[in-house]
């Protein structure tokens, strides 16, 4: 009778109780999170030591002059309608003006972002490709060469300083080799040869069917993009490993083996079919680290990405660049986390 019970309850579950409540938790978790980003953008822009109307008006500017930028920006109010007029703004999409150039925030973020998502996209590309594959190696053939291989190629993508790899690759593979392009995304000659529909210079080449600026792009981001990959591929690497060997202990494994399935079917379809949830969470982790901790690459490969540009504005006090390029930064970070959720339903039916 309990059993029945449970089952007409289960039945008797309304879509919104099955679909509504959930969608409706996981858009509460996305506002919450925004809301906590933009108070503490709100706080760091006004805790700093840096005052917004000298830097528009200058330091030369006269009292009557100052007052009434401090009033047309909203400065003379209390701090909590200062707060809602600064989430009216980031929703419309408004995050000021730079002080370095006099154009919309918004504008120089739509030009630099997809430049670092086009290095970051192919860097984690790099990553899972090898990552994958050497941490599932390193786990079947635990204490052989090729684990001791991987976990040497993991210890020095911790431990060396990606500026230095930066650095030392340019100097041999561009300075001594010549074999890839030098700092900058394309060449001069190339620069606004195709026009610019994603803003990624790989995929826009393409679109418009330039092969030699393809080629060109690709000579550029293959370096920047490989000391990224393998930044990627050191942790992917090792956690794959780790997530493997304690599937490989498992007792399921055993049987599986007594059953007389083949090897790869027990390695492939069993052990690393179990650990795909976990990788979710570890790439999709991975990807945002290097959306957002792309900083030096770029700074050393002069790539026009929001990295360099939040480095930039920050040493030049250009808050409202700073706190934009944090903003966009944060949100996608949530996006990230958000559609890692959705894999894990599509990869585990036990997450619905």
């Amino acid at each position: 009778m309990a059993l029945n019970s449970e089952a007409d309850n289960g039945r008797n579950k309304s879509p919104l109780s099955t679909i509504g409540i959930p969608v409706l938790k996981t858009m509460g978790t996305i506002l919450a999170t925004m809301l906590g980003l933009l108070f503490v953008t709100f706080i760091i822009g006004r805790v700093m030591p840096i005052d917004p109307v000298i830097s528009i008006v200058g330091e030369r500017a006269s009292k009557e002059t100052y007052e009434a930028a401090y009033r047309a920006m909203g400065l003379d109010k209390p701090v909590i309608v200062q707060f809602f007029y600064y989430i009216r703004d980031i929703l419309s999409g408004d995050f000021g003006q730079s002080l370095l150039n006099a154009r919309p925030v918004a504008e120089d973020i739509k030009r630099v972002f997809p430049a670092t998502l086009e290095l970051a996209t192919l860097g984690t590309i790099i990553g899972v490709v090898i990552g994958v594959p050497l941490g599932v190696l390193a786990a079947v053939r635990r204490g052989s060469w090729i684990d001791q291989l991987a976990r040497l190629v993991a210890l020095i993508g911790y431990s060396m300083p990606i500026f230095w790899l930066g650095l030392v690759g340019l100097l041999i593979f561009y300075g001594i080799l010549g074999w890839v392009g030098g700092p900058g995304r394309v060449g001069i000659f190339y620069v606004d040869v195709v026009p610019s529909v994603t803003g990624m210079i790989l995929v826009d080449s393409l679109l418009d069917g330039n092969w030699t600026v393809f080629k060109d792009a690709m000579s550029h981001i293959i370096l920047p993009a490989s000391l990224l990959g393998y930044y990627s591929l050191a942790y992917i690497s090792r956690m794959t490993r780790s997530f493997m060997l304690e599937q490989m202990n498992a007792e399921y494994i055993t049987t599986a083996r007594v059953k007389g399935l083949s090897e790869w079917a027990v390695i492939w379809h069993h052990a690393f079919g179990n650990i795909k949830v976990q990788l979710i969470t570890v790439i999709a982790l991975s990807y945002a680290g290097l959306l957002e901790g792309s900083v030096l690459t770029e700074i050393i490969f002069a790539w026009p990405g929001i990295g360099s540009y939040i480095t930039t504005a920050l040493l030049s006090a250009d808050m409202n660049a700073v706190l934009g390029g944090t903003v966009v930064v944060g949100l996608v970070f949530v996006c990230l986390n958000v559609f890692s959720d959705l894999l894990y339903k599509f990869f585990d039916p036990r997450a619905k």
